[in-house]
């Protein structure tokens, strides 16, 4: 009977150092900030396992060092591991945000992808927005919800606002609370949460601003700023590479002499439009222009001058045009204006307003002399004058070489289909 009560009283004991155990255990696991706390739990139960095997097994009562020094190097190896986990994974996303925004040099398709990286590396995330920085002003660049819409921004950046200070300043702002924060005073309830903004750099140069906000607040974990520092220095020089092509594809399809488009972007407007008309069953007009008396300014001014005069009188008509119309150099002096969505009468309309703007035009020269300038053109139609771009432009053509025989100073209207366009040379202002 003895006996019994002294074992029983040592199992008391036992297991009263075991609850002591555990939870000098799980003090030091909760203290330790190295343990995401989602996972505490787990090291915690097998702390538990442990202590209980050791309690089972034959050899002496383990100690409450054992136990601190146990769960210390426990939480050291699982540290270790954490650590090596969190670096693979950075690396693996590092290799796939690599072959996202390296996949495309279309400037728009990689600010896509950046967001879309953005919001799947923070938890919580809400909104991310991409805001271009040249000539310090922001440019909106893309955005991502967290429903899923695509490039509607919640707002245009404010002068004395966050994304400002992260392009002028060059440096990561973060706000943990944005309620309580100065720089979002008088902004709108829905705004809450934390955000932070991130600078995109090129060789020191911001050429973005990288914005993530989260339905939450507080700090942004050190794994989340580093993956959020990774993707920023990728898209950097994504943005800058996409850049750069724009820029180059731009000058392939822009006349060196006006600046307008050249022929090659013509003829990709007309196949456009042609796609355009057809899936839409609507109508557009192609327009060929010539200008009257520019032989005389080519031979008497030379043609440095000629340039100048082609320069400012097509970029005058320019000025005059709807944001959807298309106006073109052809070659030499003569231009291609395309008209979406328009018919016959729209488009005589339009030469007209042409034909007026013409008699208003004056060039003057540096001694005083006046230049003035008439224009002929030809009118085409799709669908009544042909069904394919090139047919049309050939009509509009023919239609131009006509009025300049016999009407010269109007527009024609083509009249039937016409055979091969002779090409002409697009960089040469002279006139045969």
């Amino acid at each position: 009977m003895v006996q019994g009560t002294l074992h029983e009283t040592k199992m008391n004991a036992d297991q009263a150092r075991r609850t002591e155990f555990f939870e000098r255990a799980r003090e030091i696991i909760l203290q330790d900030t190295s343990i995401p706390i989602e996972e505490k739990e787990g090291v915690f139960k097998l702390i538990q396992v442990l202590i209980e095997a050791a309690a089972a097994s034959p050899q002496p009562s383990i100690s409450e060092d054992q136990v601190s020094s146990g769960t210390e190097d426990l939480i050291s190896k699982h540290s270790l591991m954490m650590l090596l986990k969190q670096q693979a994974d950075e690396l693996d996303t590092l290799r796939k945000l690599s072959l996202n925004l390296t996949s495309s040099l279309d400037l728009q398709t990689v600010l896509d992808a950046v967001v879309s990286e953005a919001m799947r590396l923070v938890k919580n995330a809400r909104t991310a927005h991409i805001f271009l920085y040249t000539r310090g002003k922001l440019e909106f660049g893309a955005a991502l919800n967290f429903d899923g819409m695509r490039n509607t921004p919640l707002s245009m950046p404010r002068r004395n606002g966050l994304t400002y200070s992260v392009a002028r300043s060059g440096e990561i702002f973060m706000v943990e609370d944005m309620s309580k924060h100065a720089l979002y005073q008088n902004t709108p309830s829905s705004w809450h949460g934390s955000i932070i903004g991130i600078p995109l750099k090129i060789n020191n140069t911001v050429v973005g601003v990288m914005n993530l906000s989260r339905s939450t607040v507080g700090a942004f974990q050190p794994a989340e700023l580093r993956l959020l520092g990774l993707l920023a220095d990728q898209a950097a020089v994504a943005i800058s590479n996409a850049s750069l092509h724009k820029i180059v594809m731009e000058q392939a399809n822009s006349d060196m002499v006006t600046g307008l488009p050249n022929r090659r972007a013509l003829d990709e407007r007309l196949e456009e439009e042609s796609r355009f008309a057809q899936k839409s069953d609507t109508q557009f007009a192609v327009i060929m222009m010539d200008l009257d008396g520019f032989k005389a300014v080519n031979d008497t001014h030379g043609h440095t001058i000629g340039d100048e005069v082609l320069r400012a009188v097509f970029n005058y008509l320019a000025g005059g045009m709807r944001s959807t119309d298309f106006l073109a150099r052809y070659g030499g002096d003569e231009l291609t204006l395309i008209l979406r969505q328009t018919d016959l009468s729209a488009a005589r309309a339009i030469t007209d307003k042409i034909l007026a703007m013409m008699r208003e035009f004056a060039f003057m020269l540096p001694d005083g002399q006046k230049i003035c300038l008439g224009v002929s053109g030809g009118i085409a139609v799709y669908p009544n004058h042909s069904r394919t771009g090139i047919d049309l432009l050939r009509a509009a053509d023919t239609a131009l070489y006509e009025a300049k025989r016999h009407r010269r100073g109007s527009f024609v209207v083509a009249r039937e289909m016409t055979g091969p366009l002779v090409m002409p040379n697009q960089y040469s202002n002279s006139i045969e």
